[in-house]
């Protein structure tokens, strides 16, 4: 958090908004917000997966656009290696089975290749994807991990390495999978007119979605088809906010 906040060219005092998301692993807004020294005038740490990031962003903009903040600092950090998250190495807790793991967990599906494996097969069958085509997700990202000097597997795999590596939930092999790391990230969102001020050129925010869902959040089966995620119906939100349609975009980038 010092080192983003310094970074962006401010001071821990300027921060008086913080945000964060978790699932059991994150240590909390007022925690952080008290060890850098910052006085916060609004805080929310809220329960959720992947999309969570881009929902803190959009509520950053809110709070900020109701005068509740004027900057804030959105964070999320995990001990997903070395403790208790999917694939990690530390002790585990028992977790009573409810809410959503009633529908997950009690049948062995823990983790998002075991959750998505049927959504993938339901893919290749509607629409004739390929485990290749699969593989070269792998393949693109072991790339660009071999550039980064911090990377800690910097080995460039093939299309053919990957359909080697063994099934770990059909069609899914183990390197389609993404590793469990130990990792904090930070990001500060504050208005267009101040970030112009500080030491970088600012990326402006043209749109947000996130928390954008299925019919059925509980069970996504349920609600068909299978194979269709949430950015179906975030495309309705995304395109009008930004005012942009896909045809502008030449840069695309996923998490």
């Amino acid at each position: 958090m010092r080192n983003a906040i310094a970074d962006a060219g401010l001071k821990a005092s300027d921060i008086d908004g913080m945000l964060s998301y978790q699932s059991n692993d994150s240590t909390s807004a007022t925690f952080i917000a008290g060890d850098i020294g910052a006085r916060l005038n609004f805080y929310m740490d809220c329960l959720g997966g992947g999309s969570s990031t881009e929902a803190l962003i959009g509520l950053a903009i809110g709070v900020m656009e109701a005068g509740l903040c004027k900057c804030c600092a959105i964070f999320r950090a995990m001990n997903g290696y070395s403790q208790v998250r999917i694939g990690g190495t530390g002790a585990r807790s028992a977790v009573p089975i409810a809410g959503d793991m009633l529908h997950s967990r009690a049948y062995g599906w823990q983790s998002a290749g075991q959750a998505f494996s049927q959504t993938f097969m339901r893919h290749m069958y509607d629409y004739g994807t390929t485990p290749e085509q699969v593989a070269t997700v792998k393949v693109i990202h072991s790339e660009h991990a071999s550039n980064n000097p911090k990377a800690l597997y910097k080995k460039r795999y093939t299309v053919d390495e990957v359909l080697a590596s063994r099934i770990i939930c059909k069609p899914l092999h183990l390197l389609d999978c993404c590793v469990e790391t130990d990792n904090a990230t930070v990001i500060i969102v504050t208005r267009a007119d101040r970030a112009r001020d500080l030491r970088h050129t600012p990326a402006l925010i043209r749109g947000v979605v996130g928390r954008c869902n299925k019919p059925r959040m509980d069970m996504h089966y349920q609600a068909g088809p299978i194979s269709r995620v949430a950015g179906y119906y975030g495309k309705d939100i995304l395109w009008p906010n930004a005012g942009v349609g896909p045809e502008d975009v030449r840069v695309s980038e996923s998490k």
